[in-house]
């Protein structure tokens, strides 16, 4: 009988059971004055008993302006060191942390602070070509619950901070000790493609437990220097990496406020990093500058490529010319804190490149066929599920929608078709919503995204679906080029193809650009990619055709 797309993660390495603010306090009195955090930008740094004072400091700060356990407090801002102090002042009174996208605009800052009901917004002043201050503005009249805006280095948030002198280190300590690791602290807002975006509603022992054991299969120590180009708002700067870095003892590098892959590369090299963080077109862009070489990138030893699928090509270039020989895969969702499958530091070149791992610690996962529920065999494609510490509370005050992606038995439901191999490592493949049906063949954009990146001339490529008045669905490949290449079309493209990969796979149209539209975590927006697609191709009639 064949082998069932089941597997659990066991460990002899228990859960943290303790809040985050408290985890903090254990690392600083077992490290000491070990380096902590480290501001590239404005050359600040911090050990860890001056980071856990500076967090400490703000946590009073927030008592003495009444916010109480449970209030929702927003942060609204770039990458930077208060960022990562606020992160753990909210932990150490029990606030709940309302991450705000810095990419949005008014209407959907309004429509967070307003969903989450927060008490209370920091926010950035202006950077680049946004003006936080003037969009804060802007809605704060129509929030009855937001009572007040800091603006991070101006004169609010140095009235903010000396609020701390009206309460006593003892007042604090009382409230921490009325924290349970089980209260929710965090709301992260799902970049969804459609509809409103939900509050994934996170514990302490939601992520703590996933960034310490997502750190400790990367085998962080004391010595370990995590530059983080990653966005901070999202679980893979938070968790993944503050998180990982704190509970080890590791230092935090923020090389710039939003990610630079020069600013990235530079800090790698000034700070001496042991780990870097990305998505692979962080990757891809960094490998692609013309000075990369220049670079002193030989402290690197690991890191993690993470937040969309990893591709094998780039993965091979990490490793071989950045160093990374230990970089790990990473998978999860938002919802499950995130990560819910990793590669090993022992796993070999194949494993660490053409599977997001096995199952973490304390974890379970199971593949599922979407239309019966059913565990499929090792080897099926289907959906994937996962269950344990890290699945979120449910979505901010809307019980029918997480009652739409967690079951009965407690297994949330990704959206996400994955493969589990004899050997219980995992292949992602695609999502649900992404599968392609040409012809009556399910096709998975992902497994022909991974062939066309072995052709000398595509840097970079994403397969989506288009409609089809014969085969109801072809497909099209979103191609960028490498520097200085050769232009590429349908017609040479299939030739490559061609004996290579099934005739029903080759994409029937190409689309050369610079850039794919992507979310600010790196995701590629591919419904829309389908609606630009079918409008320049004047697919839009055949979208209409009625099938049986």
């Amino acid at each position: 009988m064949a082998a069932l797309s089941y597997a659990h993660g066991t460990s002899t390495v228990a859960l943290l059971g303790e809040t985050i603010g408290a985890n903090l306090e254990a690392t600083t009195r077992r490290v000491g004055n070990a380096l902590a955090l480290v501001e590239c930008a404005t050359e600040r740094r911090w050990d860890y008993p001056g980071l856990l004072g500076w967090s400490r400091k703000l946590a009073r700060s927030l008592l003495g302006v009444g916010v109480a356990k449970g209030d929702r407090v927003a942060l609204w801002s770039p990458n930077c060191a208060e960022w990562v102090a606020l992160q753990y002042a909210t932990a150490m009174v029990g606030a709940v942390l309302v991450n705000v996208n810095p990419a949005y605009r008014t209407s959907e800052l309004e429509f967070v602070l307003r969903q989450s009901g927060a008490r209370l917004l920091f926010s950035a002043t202006s950077f680049r070509h946004s003006d936080y201050r003037a969009m804060a503005e802007q809605v704060r009249p129509a929030l009855d619950r937001l009572e007040d805006v800091v603006y991070i280095g101006d004169t609010s948030w140095d009235r903010f901070e000396s609020m701390s002198e009206s309460v006593s280190a003892e007042a604090l300590e009382a409230v921490e000790a009325s924290l349970s690791f089980d209260d929710p602290i965090n709301i992260q807002y799902t970049s969804g493609t459609t509809g409103f975006p939900k509050g994934a509603t996170l514990t302490h022992h939601n992520i703590l437990n996933n960034g310490f054991f997502v750190a400790e299969l990367l085998g962080y120590t004391v010595d370990d220097r995590v530059c983080l180009p990653v966005p901070f708002y999202h679980c893979f700067g938070m968790v993944m990496g503050n998180l990982g870095a704190t509970s080890h003892g590791s230092a935090i590098v923020i090389p710039a406020p939003l990610f630079d892959p020069e600013a990235t590369l530079s800090a790698v090299q000034a700070e001496r990093a042991t780990s870097l963080y990305g998505v692979p077109t962080m990757f891809i862009a960094e490998l692609g500058l013309d000075n990369f070489a220049s670079f002193d990138l030989s402290s690197l030893r690991t890191g993690l490529m993470a937040g969309s699928p990893c591709p094998v090509e780039v993965m091979k270039r990490v490793q071989s010319e950045m160093h990374m020989h230990e970089v790990g895969i990473a998978y999860g969702m938002t919802e499950t804190s995130p990560v819910s499958t990793q590669t090993r530091r022992d796993d070999d070149l194949e494993r660490r490149t053409e599977t997001v791992g096995r199952v973490m610690p304390h974890i379970e996962v199971k593949i599922v066929d979407p239309a019966s529920g059913l565990t499929v065999d090792r080897g099926a494609t289907g959906e994937l599920c996962t269950r344990g510490y890290s699945v979120m509370s449910g979505y901010w005050a809307e019980p029918d929608k997480t009652a739409e992606v967690i079951d009965m038995a407690g297994w949330m439901h990704t959206g996400d078709l994955a493969v589990m191999r004899d050997d219980g490592y995992v292949n992602i493949v695609g999502r649900i919503k992404d599968m392609v049906i040409r012809g009556g063949e399910n096709i998975y954009p992902r497994e022909i995204e991974e062939f066309l990146y072995t052709h000398p001339r595509i840097a970079d490529v994403a397969v989506v679906g288009v409609p089809d008045a014969a085969y109801g669905e072809e497909l099209v490949a979103w191609i960028q080029l490498r520097p200085g290449a050769e232009p590429l079309d349908a017609g040479s493209l299939a030739d490559f193809c061609r004996g290579r990969i099934a005739h029903h796979k080759i994409p029937r149209y190409v689309r050369i650009c610079e850039s794919f539209p992507m979310t600010v975590t790196g995701k590629i927006r591919k419904v829309e990619m389908r609606q630009v697609s079918t409008g320049e191709l004047g697919l839009s009639g055949a979208a209409s055709t009625r099938t049986a």
